[in-house]
């Protein structure tokens, strides 16, 4: 049966993370330990070969997407962006703590929205309707394995849509540098749009419980 790898890996460590910032559209890029971080993963696990490599225009996607893939020319993805934050960008939530449209937000329906930011429906419709082109893309053009470089609120929110088992976003929180594979099957996909959750990458389940 003809089937397609897609590893899905979050970006590597930015200064936002450090700070634990809401960081969305600001386009920070990875910072000197962030890089280094990438390349000890790779010089001890070793990313896989790849057919096809798509990213988040964003500065900390597309370098990390060069340093796991050999300086491969990513190809951009425009709705693989972060969440718009709105007013939350740049944000702790220590900074938030007594902004009252932070608590409706966090406490909200799939409809919230940070004020000028977009919402959680907005984002997962977007996200969505751009992982669904990929997918199509792959199977047309026949490609076997692919990567998608780019943020934990993305991939989280694909893994929750599509991935068998099927499990809430946070179930499938990853570190920097770390992602999952899936397989796409095309009868399930045509039939489901579900593909199964195959491992954690670079790392195998396996091991991370060693």
């Amino acid at each position: 049966m003809k089937t397609y790898t897609i590893y899905l890996f979050r970006h590597g460590l930015t200064k936002g993370n450090i700070n634990a910032q809401y960081i969305g559209h600001t386009d920070y890029p990875l910072t000197s330990g962030g890089i280094e971080q990438l390349k000890k993963i790779k010089a001890k696990h070793h990313y896989p070969e790849v057919d096809a490599v798509f990213s988040s225009p964003l500065k900390r996607a597309v370098q990390s997407a060069k340093i796991m893939f050999d300086g491969a020319e990513p190809i951009i993805i425009d709705d693989f962006i972060e969440y718009n934050f709105g007013e939350f960008e740049e944000c702790t939530a220590k900074d938030l703590e007594n902004n009252e449209d932070f608590a409706a937000w966090l406490h909200g329906d799939i409809y919230a929205r940070p004020p000028y930011g977009e919402s959680n429906a907005e984002f997962a419709q977007r996200v969505c309707s751009a992982f669904e082109k990929v997918v199509s893309g792959i199977i047309k053009t026949n490609t076997k394995t692919s990567a998608i470089v780019c943020h934990a609120g993305v991939l989280m929110t694909i893994l929750s849509c599509y991935g068998l088992p099927e499990a809430p976003m946070a179930h499938w929180q990853m570190d920097p540098g770390y992602g999952f594979e899936l397989r796409i099957t095309p009868n399930l996909w045509m039939q489901a749009n579900k593909a199964e959750v195959c491992d954690t990458v670079p790392e195998r389940m396996k091991d991370l419980k060693d």
